[in-house]
């Protein structure tokens, strides 16, 4: 007997074939859904601008994904061993790496070269500046999210790291245009889906870009950039709004010190192209610790490479008070977890254990205002949960939607908490855990949730509210509790939970004591 898998049968042939503007490409039917990986959308020289990719005239096999761009190990793997954490795709079969051809994306789609005009959604993975890819998580896979919202869902790699964020436009010359290089990629990307995913069954003037932690610093940052402008038409910024960029002198210092410690100068700088990328990576390592023992004390630095407010392709930093007058017409979605970078959430804590621990970590005054506040704001959680708290990013999602709502006359935006914690780990609602909900694939990531009943209850709901938002920019639907636009007056958060609620002020007293 022949079991039958509830996706269907994997075709593929002429009938799954696009022509794109640089040559035709071949995918395969999954199902209903036609998955196609590994297109092309760019090519660049090291340290330059991205540029049109060679074209080509036979059909392209883009059945399997691409390369990634080059990384640590850093996030292709796991260490905790308390509780199950994110499945990474990676576990098991390393992804290849490789600098020159990490300029790959990936589309699904319910249709293709049938001129329907369906919502786009164009996913940029998180990992910092510094890692991660487009299907380094398996809840990353747009499949579902394509079937249930008959929508379509791009993802994609690009340059990271040094390659993909030194700024070495101060040593002019060839290298005047060599800042901001992994953002102009994503721009590139951008440009792609303009031109080609009408034939992919979408349409151009309706695309979402979203990201989550390092991918939502790259959609605040894309939103700042003029070059952006008009590619897309709403933005999703997830546990993302605490990844403040480099001034140009921090880029600068950076760079010259990179290159110094590489032996190099402004008469042999074009001997870096010789250079391995592990070379580059350590002469970085070198130039932060040199730079970090020469600030000022008390002064903060942001280490590694980073994305510059260079004034022509980046022109502000992504969270001022002032919202970018570039992207006021894009209505935008943020938010945060409740946990956040906190994984091990020890439920069995005492609370005299948590005054303790709260008292050495913020001092005796601070730690009974926090205290105070908590229990006002949130009566229904227990005393363990004021050591877990996030006090990054929900701070951060806050400043970002009010500066976004005082835009006169801009776009609505829309606040969000996810609270949902899993019951079968100590994950609590870590940094990521909306993904799977959001994405429609809490079935791909069951260690992570639990796949518990309130999981897939809950999925539907948070897969709609991004499906609603990414179709008409406003992310209400028949199975949410009415939910405005945030305004510093009424201050709505919506909060994903076994119930959701839309609450104001939700915990303005514990965001004061911060």
């Amino acid at each position: 007997m022949v079991s039958s898998d509830e996706r269907g049968e994997i075709t593929a042939g002429p009938e799954t074939q696009v022509t794109t503007t640089y040559g035709p490409v071949e995918g395969y039917r999954d199902g209903t859904v036609y998955t196609f990986k590994g297109i092309p959308y760019a090519k660049a020289e090291r340290f330059m601008e991205p540029q049109a990719p060679d074209p080509w005239t036979e059909v392209r096999q883009c059945k399997v994904y691409g390369p990634q761009a080059p990384q640590g190990e850093n996030l292709r793997w796991n260490e905790a061993s308390s509780q199950t954490d994110y499945t990474w795709g990676n576990n098991f079969v390393i992804e290849p790496m490789d600098e020159k051809n990490c300029f790959v994306l990936n589309v699904w789609t319910p249709g293709i070269n049938d001129g329907k005009k369906r919502p786009v959604f164009v996913w940029c993975h998180g990992g910092g500046w510094a890692g991660g890819s487009g299907h380094d998580l398996p809840c990353y896979e747009g499949y579902s999210l394509a079937k249930k919202g008959d929508i379509v869902v791009v993802n994609f790699n690009h340059r990271l790291n040094d390659l993909g964020f030194l700024d070495l436009s101060c040593f002019g010359g060839k290298y005047a245009n060599s800042v901001n290089l992994g953002l102009k990629d994503i721009v590139k990307v951008l440009e792609w889906v303009r031109d080609n995913i009408a034939k992919f069954g979408g349409d151009p003037s309706q695309v979402t870009i979203a990201g989550q932690s390092g991918g939502g610093g790259k959609v605040s940052t894309l939103l700042c950039m003029p070059a952006a402008k008009g590619l897309f038409q709403r933005a999703i910024v997830q546990s993302g709004s605490l990844f403040p960029i480099h001034e140009p002198e921090q880029g600068e210092a950076y760079a010259r010190a990179l290159v110094e410690a590489l032996g190099l100068n402004a008469a042999t700088i074009d001997k870096i192209q010789d250079c391995s990328y592990d070379e580059i990576v350590a002469a970085g390592q070198a130039a932060d610790r040199k730079l970090a023992a020469s600030a000022p004390k008390g002064v903060i630095r942001m280490p590694g490479a980073s994305p510059v407010v260079d004034g022509k392709s980046i022109v502000q930093q992504p969270y001022d008070a002032n919202s970018p007058e570039v992207s006021s017409d894009v209505p935008l979605m943020v938010g945060s977890n409740f946990h956040e970078f906190h994984y091990d959430v020890d439920k069995t804590v005492p609370e005299a254990e948590v005054m303790a621990k709260l008292t050495e970590r913020m001092g005796k005054e601070k730690a009974e205002a926090f205290a105070a506040a908590f229990r006002k704001d949130f009566p229904d959680l227990g005393a363990y949960d004021m050591l877990y708290i996030d006090d990054q990013c929900r701070p951060a999602a806050v400043r970002h939607a009010t500066a976004k709502s005082n835009k006169e006359g801009g776009a609505p935006v829309w606040l969000y908490y996810f609270n949902w914690r899993p019951e079968s780990n100590a994950l609590g609602a870590s940094h990521g855990m909306e993904l799977p909900f959001m994405f429609n694939n809490v079935a791909l990531e069951r260690e992570m949730t639990g796949a518990s009943e309130s999981a897939y209850a809950l999925q539907d709901i948070v897969s709609d509210t991004w499906l609603s938002f990414i179709k008409t920019g406003n992310p209400n639907h028949a199975g949410l509790p009415e939910w405005a636009p945030y305004d510093t007056s009424s201050a709505v958060t919506m909060v994903f939970d076994k119930t959701c609620r839309a609450v104001s002020h939700l915990d303005d007293d514990v965001l004061h004591v911060y």
